[in-house]
């Protein structure tokens, strides 16, 4: 038993003469490839079936070449879920037997999986519509159900979070629709602003005095959360690119982070300029033997609980604040513009791409303008955090 793939798949030799062998698939029970001594190969289940005698048997559900993989995965399923209603694939409807959940594995395998926010997606799929719908036959979900789902999700209230899942839901089977495993989808003609209401853009920038208090309790908060949020304010980019930091992204001799394009919003390369302040914090950073994360809890992998970071911070505040992270980009784009730094070189600084024909023909990289940007920002937030006592303060403005 292993987890199959195409390219595993193609490389198996054939059987010895007058033999034959399967090889089990770890992720879908029962679902193997059979190979013969000529070489050829096809998808088999091994289950026991209605009518058949008490032992288990293999039926083919297609030849390697006409069915790939991840179609062979689904048919599986589908058979399954058919199987565990007693019914004989054979002569079943395997369309209208197919589950929502045995569905959306399909779906998180073949269309989420590499994307940037796979896991997040997943996560919200899993706990918001495979806890309501995995039982469910696919084509029996109609529109009241997926309105009653988001009404309960902005009934909370959680109406962000209800955009979200309302996205996952017309992805998903829009991408059903597209496989022919139903034929139209229960969003369609589904208006999001008039069933959760429209989005209103955060205008939120932190103060002077929320700065401060800020950077305070990150220093008291201990690695890998107040690290990370320090780097956020110094950096002002996404919450995700900063926590799935890697080592190998980081050039120390030409300071820079570089920032691949799986990780990054538009899919595509961002260099991050690092200023001193930021060095000296990555300076501070324990090393882990196994993993290349700069932010980790256990070794192994990135931080990615962020409602473990979020509760760690409100502790060390005075008080439960009523901004939210993502306002930290928008408080650095906005001081950004106060030190009269170009809107152009600011977008590129919290990794807002170029738009329309300039993304096209100006193909500088504006590093050394983005450098001078993040420095000056530096400056002022040194000189937020920890101002010059006062009396240093009369001084210069008599002198001046």
């Amino acid at each position: 038993m292993r987890n199959l793939t195409e390219p595993y798949i193609r490389n198996l030799k054939p059987a010895a003469p007058g033999q034959r062998y399967a090889v089990a698939d770890a992720v879908v029970p029962g679902l193997k490839v059979r190979v013969t001594d000529k070489g050829s190969k096809s998808f088999i289940l091994w289950r026991r079936y209605p009518g058949a005698k008490n032992s288990a048997a293999a039926r083919s559900l297609g030849k390697v070449g006409e069915l790939t993989l991840a179609d062979a995965r689904a048919k599986a399923r589908a058979w399954l879920a058919l199987l565990a209603q007693g019914k004989d694939p054979s002569v079943a409807d395997v369309a209208s037997a197919t589950t929502f959940g045995a569905a959306v594995e399909d779906y998180l395998a073949r269309h989420v999986k590499g994307q940037r926010k796979a896991r997040d997606a997943e996560r919200e799929i899993r706990n918001e519509l495979l806890a309501h719908w995995a039982r469910r036959p696919l084509n029996e979900i109609t529109r009241s159900d997926v309105i009653r789902l988001i009404d309960k999700i902005v009934e909370r209230p959680a109406p962000g979070h209800a955009r979200n899942i309302f996205g996952h839901i017309r992805t998903f089977f829009n991408w059903a629709v597209e496989h022919g495993l139903v034929e139209a989808s229960p969003a369609d003609r589904v208006r999001s602003v008039r069933l959760i209401g429209p989005k209103v853009p955060r205008q939120r920038v932190l103060t002077d005095t929320e700065i401060q208090e800020f950077w305070r309790a990150a220093e008291r908060v201990p690695y890998p959360y107040g690290p990370m949020y320090r780097m956020l304010l110094l950096t002002g980019q996404r919450r995700g690119e900063v926590a799935g930091a890697r080592w190998g992204e980081i050039d120390l001799v030409a300071k820079t982070w570089t920032v691949p394009p799986e990780r990054f919003k538009s899919n595509s390369v961002h260099v991050v300029p690092l200023t001193d302040d930021v060095l000296a914090l990555l300076a501070a950073l324990p090393r882990w033997q196994n993993c290349d994360a700069l932010f980790s809890n256990d070794g192994r992998v990135p931080v990615n609980n962020f409602s473990i970071a979020r509760k760690t911070l409100n502790k060390a505040l005075s008080k439960e604040p009523d901004w939210v992270i993502h306002d930290l980009r928008r408080t650095v784009r906005t001081r950004l513009s106060s030190l009269r730094v170009p809107d152009a070189v600011a977008e590129m600084v919290i990794g807002h791409g170029r738009k329309g024909i300039q993304r096209v023909y100006d193909q500088h990289q504006y590093l050394d303008e983005m450098r001078e940007a993040l420095r000056a920002w530096a400056g002022r937030l040194r000189s937020i955090v920890d101002p010059p006592p006062q009396n240093v303060v009369a001084i210069a403005e008599r002198r001046s």
